[in-house]
């Protein structure tokens, strides 16, 4: 599902116009970025959690050069759905 399907199903659910959706849609994604890349959670009760976790140093491989590598700490965004929706999905 794209983002523009996302738009038109909220819209057709709430009756609210599709650029107002839009704006919606994209302040929401934006708000999570930003609050993530800043090192804070957001807590989406009923849907789940944005964070992000560290990822260690570790050795990775290069199999065309067949050679060794170091992948630095590096920290990735993480989703973690709460207990209905994974119950749902079972």
């Amino acid at each position: 599902m794209t983002k523009a399907e996302i738009v038109a199903e909220i819209s057709k659910k709430t009756g609210v116009e599709r650029e107002k959706a839009l704006k919606v849609v994209e302040a929401l994604m934006v708000v999570i970025k930003d609050k993530t890349v800043a090192g804070e959670d957001i807590f989406l009760r009923g849907f789940g959690t944005f964070t992000t976790k560290t990822r260690a140093k570790k050795v990775g491989r290069l199999i065309k050069e067949n050679k060794s590598v170091i992948v630095p700490e590096h920290k990735i965004p993480y989703f973690k759905p709460c207990e209905d929706y994974k119950e749902m999905m079972a």
